[in-house]
């Protein structure tokens, strides 16, 4: 028995296509961040296209043709999975992200606020993934006056260096019990070693990999006591 909980596979038949059109709208994510990327359409080729390829591919309303994210620019989305809504009348791409996802060159096609942000209330679930996103798309196109172009261009060294700094302020911080300037000292590590993490090709699944292999485990070597 199937219950609301239970996933359902489907196939390209239980989609609902725009019966006048012949296209279904597609939401694209970043399987990393969580971060939406685009919008856009596909027709039944393009959806069977991606789940042959995972290479996503769309359908373009204005040139009336299939195109595949990345084909001109390198700017590719491999496919991690796809799901249909409790419709099945608009689908999700979740996918990894190559170089910037907006022909403008921004990370995400939606970067123009309506209203003020407000910072999330639940930790750092998603955070720290949308700034190494972020961190590594500044790589990828070096903006003038950005701070990562500028940090990459003093080598690896360099940010090497900062990261030993902010570690004498997170522990200052922490001596003198200030909440206010060990949680911008801690964001400001964070940074730093994300950053360090982007220019050797570490990402945050990796080192989610190495701790959720340690989760539950007991008899771990840990650091030598102080003495």
């Amino acid at each position: 028995m199937t219950t609301p909980n239970t996933p359902t596979h489907l196939n390209l038949d239980s989609l609902n296509f725009d019966p006048q059109t012949g296209l279904i709208p597609v939401v694209t994510q970043d399987a990393r961040s969580g971060a939406v990327l685009m919008q856009a359409y596909a027709d039944r080729a393009a959806v069977e296209r991606t789940l042959d390829t995972r290479e996503a591919t769309y359908y373009s309303r204005s040139r009336q043709e299939q195109w595949v994210k990345g084909a001109t620019s390198g700017h590719t989305q491999q496919v991690v999975d796809v799901q249909a809504d409790c419709d099945a009348d608009s689908l999700l791409y979740r996918v990894v992200q190559t170089g910037p996802a907006c022909h403008t060159g921004a990370y995400s096609c939606y970067h123009q606020p309506l209203m003020p942000a407000q910072a999330p209330q639940a930790g750092l679930d998603g955070t720290l993934d949308r700034v190494f996103a972020t961190i590594t798309e500044r790589l990828a196109t070096l903006p003038e006056n950005s701070y990562v172009a500028r940090l990459h261009a003093g080598g690896l060294d360099r940010v090497l260096k900062k990261i030993s700094e902010e570690s004498g302020e997170v522990l200052l911080a922490a001596k003198n019990h200030d909440r206010a300037e060990l949680a911008t000292e801690v964001a400001d590590l964070l940074f730093h070693t994300l950053f360090a993490m982007a220019e050797v090709g570490v990402s945050p699944a990796d080192v989610a990999a190495v701790l959720h292999e340690r989760e539950g485990k007991t008899g771990l070597k840990g650091p030598k006591e102080v003495g």
